[in-house]
């Protein structure tokens, strides 16, 4: 989970803390219980605070308080602030596959190690099996929704270099801007640099965030990071550049929870399950314009969705 015609609404607001009701209280009092076979308590979801993220995030706090549940959100800048707690403090993370299986393996046996998603869904899932039992996460049903990291430049530079795919830039010096975490991604700074031969300088300026946008518009940076779904390139007279030696691994959405907390609450198996099969990527990337250009909030977009799929 862009800026532009004004800039996105949604800003990553720092590292959130997470709410301290900790431990047995919360186990006991919110989560445990039969009652809650049939939805409500507390549940408390995690996710980064880019567009896309926070989009699909408030799509499942609808769903999620539509069968009786009290959602607490907490977006925040990278995958670890809030995959730290979950199992935990957060209950359900809103997710991209590879992501999610490349950052438990990274956790697990440490930095430098060989990532385990390819660009299969379910090699992917095969391998994350083993962490995320590990873990205590249970992935429900993938979404068809395949959300992957993509690279951008000025119309202007892309015309004037000749430029439209990422092998085009093999062998020049660029700036950047993308996410903190795309040091040593093989979807990021390693691949752009060990793939494709490109010297990056890497400006740590957010994932699809204004200020990406902005340094790539001004010319601070000539490469920007934003999604595949981003519908609003065009417009700024930017274009994403082909990956055309495949860096991007599946990055299907797909709903991870605590697997104490789904043991607990079933309910939300066939909830998040319904979202995954209503999106698809057609239908993010217009629903993103509706955020990231018409600026309406993402709460009103997500309503506004679920309600035309009969999901709520």
């Amino acid at each position: 989970m862009m800026l532009r015609r004004p800039l996105a609404l949604i800003l990553a607001t720092g590292l959130l803390l997470v709410a301290g009701c900790a431990g047995d209280d919360l186990a006991d009092d919110d989560k445990g219980g039969d009652d809650k076979a049939s939805g409500g308590g507390k549940v408390t979801l995690g996710s980064q605070a880019f567009d896309e993220a926070a989009l699909v995030t408030a799509m499942y706090a609808a769903l999620l308080e539509n069968d009786g549940y009290d959602v607490d959100t907490k977006l925040v800048d990278t995958r670890p602030a809030y995959l730290n707690e979950l199992p935990g403090d957060i209950d359900i993370a809103p997710e991209y596959l590879a992501g999610l299986g490349d950052q438990l393996n990274t956790d697990a046996n440490g930095e430098g190690s060989a990532p385990i998603s390819t660009s299969d869904t379910q090699e992917t899932l095969d391998a994350m099996a083993p962490l995320l039992e590990e873990k205590g996460i249970t992935l429900l049903d993938t979404s068809e929704a395949n959300s992957q990291n993509a690279y951008f430049v000025t119309q202007e530079f892309s015309d004037s270099e000749g430029v439209t795919a990422l092998s085009d830039l093999e062998g020049q010096s660029v700036t950047l801007a993308a996410a903190p975490d795309c040091k040593g991604r093989d979807d990021c700074l390693a691949g752009l640099t060990e793939v494709y031969g490109i010297d990056v300088t890497l400006e740590p300026l957010g994932y699809a965030s204004p200020e990406t946008f902005q340094a790539v518009l001004d010319g601070e940076a000539q490469l920007g990071q934003t999604s595949t779904f981003d519908g609003t390139l065009e417009e700024q007279g930017l274009l994403l550049l082909e990956d055309d030696r495949g860096i991007q691994p599946a990055q299907n959405l797909v709903p991870a929870v605590s697997t104490e907390f789904l043991e607990a609450n079933p309910d939300v198996e066939d909830t998040l399950n319904g979202l995954m099969a209503a999106l698809s990527n057609d239908v993010l990337a217009d629903l993103l314009v509706s955020v990231s250009v018409d600026r309406e909030p993402v709460e009103d977009v997500a309503q506004q969705f679920l309600e035309d799929e009969g999901l709520l």
